[in-house]
């Protein structure tokens, strides 16, 4: 099963370094139910792309949180690799005390079910939303090499939560606060009339 944006998420239980350092030896997908996530694959701890992302997903965390969506990352490493990291000063090249679960995919199972290992042995930069009934609603996969947007990824979010609430379509472009656009020709048409081609 290769994961498909409007189909149900390729669930998952693995092992997790959870924000206290602990071990979760069955942390799923599945148990997130009832919350949005945002599950993001890098390739492999202790490198170069990947601490920045993580660090800046970290930083935006209570974001996410106030929109009641989990962050969860995951790569091939190891849960003791993940832990090893976490404890690892910044400054030395780790990544801190990071407050979000980091999946240990050491079968490469997951990366596999998401479509983004690669060479069978890294996964590239996928990141999918996941809605709160555990349907897969945004997919992004970057390149080894190019590094991820976090303020977008909170973008799709706000927007996939507005056309939940109010019905609207958003545009390109579109942030919270924006107008959207009703689902018809005479509601594009409106839209465009009023903001320009």
């Amino acid at each position: 099963m290769t994961a498909q944006v409007t189909q149900p998420a390729p669930d998952f239980t693995a092992t997790a370094v959870m924000p206290d350092n602990t071990f979760d030896e069955n942390y799923s997908l599945s148990a997130q139910k009832g919350k949005y996530v945002v599950l993001f694959f890098y390739p492999l701890d202790f490198t170069f792309v990947c601490p920045s992302e993580i660090i800046a997903f970290d930083k935006k965390l209570k974001e996410f949180q106030n929109r009641n969506c989990e962050v969860i990352g995951a790569s091939v490493d190891s849960h003791f690799s993940h832990w090893a990291w976490k404890n690892t000063p910044v400054e030395k090249g780790g990544i801190g005390n990071v407050q979000f679960p980091l999946v240990a995919d050491i079968t490469k199972s997951i990366a596999r079910d998401y479509g983004v290992l690669v060479n069978d042995s890294v996964a590239l930069r996928g990141l999918f939303l996941i809605d709160k009934e555990g349907v897969l609603r945004h997919s992004l996969i970057n390149d080894l090499p190019l590094g991820r947007n976090v303020d977008e990824a909170i973008r799709v979010l706000d927007a996939l939560q507005f056309t939940e609430e109010f019905g609207e379509v958003c545009p390109a472009n579109w942030k919270k606060g924006d107008e959207a656009m009703k689902p018809s020709a005479d509601g594009v048409a409106e839209y465009l009339a009023k903001h320009g081609k």
